[in-house]
């Protein structure tokens, strides 16, 4: 018995602290980040699909992808971000699913994505969680933990789903505007009230 449950937020919503509070809870956490890292390195299909479209974002230690030159490529025209997408969201897709495997039988599998709705991995899951946050709170968590400037901020931000429309395709909606030990306890509530919904699998 186990429950496949997408997680997303947008950026700065503080969807990795809540993917991090349900992992601690004993969920077993996929993060798409990190499954993103690695179809994309050196050597990888990916990574050559991506040097052969923006080759001037190649370079650094080993040959490494420069992942912010391409982030500024990307999210500054909506095609190039789109092309992107089509490389590494199938590849990702196709890992998520091995990832699924090596968890325990009777154990919540929570899958964080900032474009969940976007690609429609969604559609793939039993329920889905959506984290979402004040934009001037989300705006200053980005300045000081990423030391990004605002006009870069706030295109970030632009470039994903806003949540008034996230918010259509949520089972569930986390709000993280007060303190962490709030966001905690609201994420194991909700921890709780999944365990009682868990579905057998095949």
């Amino acid at each position: 018995m186990r429950l496949l449950v997408g997680l997303t937020g947008g950026i700065g919503s503080g969807k990795s602290e809540v993917g991090k509070m349900f992992a601690d809870l004993g969920a077993f956490r996929i993060d798409a980040d990190v499954l993103a890292h690695e179809v994309t390195e050196p050597g990888s299909d990916g990574f050559l699909r991506i040097a052969a479209r923006w080759p001037r974002v190649v370079g650094g230690k080993g040959g490494a992808l420069d992942r912010r030159a391409l982030a500024d490529i990307v999210f500054a025209d909506p095609r190039e971000r789109a092309a992107l997408n089509e490389i590494v969201h199938p590849l990702v897709r196709a890992l998520m699913r091995v990832r699924c495997e090596q968890a325990a039988a009777d154990q919540m599998i929570i899958y964080e994505a900032p474009l969940l709705f976007e690609a429609e991995v969604y559609r793939e899951m039993d329920v889905n969680v959506l984290v979402v946050a004040p934009p001037e709170q989300r705006i200053a968590r980005l300045i000081r933990r990423n030391g990004w400037d605002s006009e870069h901020v706030v295109r970030r931000i632009a470039a994903q789903m806003q949540p008034e429309e996230a918010e259509k395709l949520a089972t569930y909606t986390i709000m993280n505007d007060g303190t962490l030990t709030e966001l905690r306890t609201k994420t194991e509530r909700l921890y709780n009230t999944l365990r009682k919904q868990e579905i057998p699998r095949n």
